[in-house]
């Protein structure tokens, strides 16, 4: 192709450009599906893509405005040439021949040296190989396409998130510095998200605190990372100097606000936030509803969640779902299965949908109607998987169909777990079958060898029917192998702060004072019971001697 037809303006120069790019990925993409193509076909066509894409011009040789042009021609080449799923072997075979193509220059040294596990772009109509998006980046960064984009780069961090690649990430942040791109918002942005999903917390606030400028996103990345690595107290910390700074929360920062005060039952926290969302105008927004719906059930206002969910106009399948999980756990199984009645009327149940509705169910001790939504689920052409199984065996085992849920064990399509053979063998220490608990005891034993509270069933069950060599024997090997159960864990909203409190832990100075009230209270209660019946029995006396009976 001659390069006098690139002379005329940059933009005739981009325009061309992806015409002839896309032409040539396409035949690329097509030899794919054609059987008996040789390595020569498939050479020759990413050599033309190559040689066209040295035609474009560079980034300081046109205006500012036509930078998007140039990055959506590399994104849509890149698209084209490996967009295509094919076989394993054709795709590593291209990577070698997309590496050692295009010049006959040698591999640049630090080739080698950056991982493999990572992917630049993950468009939405296929799914490609990573390691082949990596080489892809690697290349296009020794022919000088990208170091003057961070938004490609930026795209390479996020792919390095999604897979948790540390070492990829950390080595494209080399880049970035090389580059001179560490410090710009997207980047940066985009780095804080990458250090947090890895569970590089120290980093990502590392990185935060070196941006020069930020932004709602660069905060709210910030802010996910400490909610999701359950730090409370340095996620509600930044939210209130986000509130100081320049920089205000979206619908993001509100959402995941939400969450935190769902996870450690925030609800008055939870009210004040929901008051600035509705201020700033969030309060249309799906996703923050949802959000605000799994809040006020898990704080206990039903009420409030159920008027959150009317005010949405355009449910999706997040809204169903989060208000039947709602509903469950407050044991209204009546209105989770009514709910799952409406719900179809307007969208289409899914798995989580079901899972909900059975959880209800198995509480309620609701058997028939158990039977019916688990059938109805499998109508519908959803795949029962482990959660469901639980669920159901629970439930017969809850109403004492020890036998029923024995069975449907044995007929599961996938391998029991150990939640499925506990929930068996709590139901056998109820109604004392001593048999098919022990069963289920050692396959749980054989899955969960350090699990306590299987030894402590274990023991009970024994202790039931009065083994208590047995009960001896099992206690013995917890005490061997050092186990122990979880302490239970209680808490209480007091003016804004929550109170823990956990069993058998007296070392807590409200736990003390706690407890001293309450024995001042018992004492109370006693003497004002021995004073009712000292009262009672002179009455009675009197009523006695009136009457004359001796």
């Amino acid at each position: 192709m001659p390069n006098h037809l690139f002379s005329h303006s940059n933009n005739r120069a981009v325009t061309l450009s992806l015409a002839a790019i896309r032409l040539v990925a396409q035949n690329f993409g097509t030899s794919y599906a054609l059987e008996g193509l040789g390595k020569q076909g498939r050479g020759g066509n990413i050599h033309n893509a190559l040689r066209i894409l040295d035609l474009v011009p560079t980034k300081h040789r046109y205006d500012e405005n036509e930078v998007p042009s140039h990055h959506r021609l590399i994104n849509d080449c890149m698209y084209d040439i490996l967009g295509v799923e094919s076989k394993r072997n054709v795709l590593r075979k291209f990577k070698e021949d997309f590496v050692n193509s295009s010049s006959n220059q040698p591999r640049p040294k630090g080739c080698n040296a950056v991982s493999s596990n990572i992917s630049v772009f993950n468009p939405p109509r296929t799914r490609f190989t990573k390691e082949d998006m990596l080489m892809q980046i690697v290349e296009l960064h020794r022919r000088g396409s990208i170091n003057s984009d961070a938004s490609i780069l930026a795209s390479a961090l996020s792919s390095c998130a999604d897979r948790k690649t540390l070492i990829g990430g950390a080595q494209l942040q080399a880049l970035l510095v090389k580059v001179g791109y560490h410090s710009s918002i997207i980047v940066g942005s985009s780095l804080i998200s990458f250090y947090s999903r890895c569970g590089q917390l120290e980093n990502a606030h590392r990185v935060f605190q070196g941006m020069t400028i930020k932004n709602t996103v660069s905060w709210t990345a910030l802010i996910s990372g400490y909610a999701q690595d359950n730090q409370v107290e340095p996620c509600l910390h930044l939210f209130a100097l986000m509130r100081q700074s320049v920089c205000k929360p979206n619908d993001v920062t509100f959402a995941t606000i939400f969450s935190v005060c769902t996870n450690h039952a925030f609800f008055a926290l939870g009210k004040s936030v929901q008051g600035l969302q509705m201020k700033m105008g969030f309060d249309s927004y799906v996703h923050v509803s949802n959000a605000l719906i799994s809040m006020y059930a898990k704080c206990g206002s039903i009420g409030e969640a159920r008027a959150i969910f009317e005010s949405i106009s355009c449910k999706d399948l997040v809204s169903w779902n989060s208000m039947i999980f709602g509903y469950s756990q407050h044991g209204l199984a009546e209105h989770c299965l009514d709910l799952l009645e409406e719900m179809e009327g307007h969208i289409m149940p899914d798995a989580i949908s079901f899972l909900g509705v059975l959880s209800s169910c198995r509480h309620a001790c609701l058997v028939t109607e158990g039977w019916r939504c688990f059938r109805e689920m499998i109508e519908h052409g959803i795949k029962p998987q482990l959660d469901h199984y639980s669920c159901m065996v629970d439930l017969l085992g809850r109403a004492g169909l020890l036998d029923e849920a024995w069975d449907m064990i044995q007929t599961m399509s996938m391998p029991p777990n150990g939640v499925i053979w506990g929930s068996l063998l709590a139901s056998c220490r109820v109604h004392g079958s001593v048999s098919i608990g022990i069963q289920a005891a050692e396959h749980r034993l054989k899955l969960e060898p350090g699990c306590a509270a299987t030894h402590v069933q274990l023991a009970n069950l024994y202790a039931s029917i009065g083994c208590w060599s047995d009960v001896a024997r099992v206690r013995k090997v917890m005490k061997e192998r050092g186990l122990k159960t979880n302490i239970g864990c209680s808490w209480i909203e007091v003016s804004n702060k929550v109170y823990t409190f956990t069993a058998e832990n007296r070392s807590k100075s409200q736990v003390n004072d706690v407890l001293e009230i309450l024995d001042c209270l018992q004492s109370h209660m006693d003497h004002k019971y021995d004073i009712l019946i000292d009262g009672l029995e002179d009455d009675s006396q009197h009523l006695k001697l009136s009457l004359n009976i001796v």
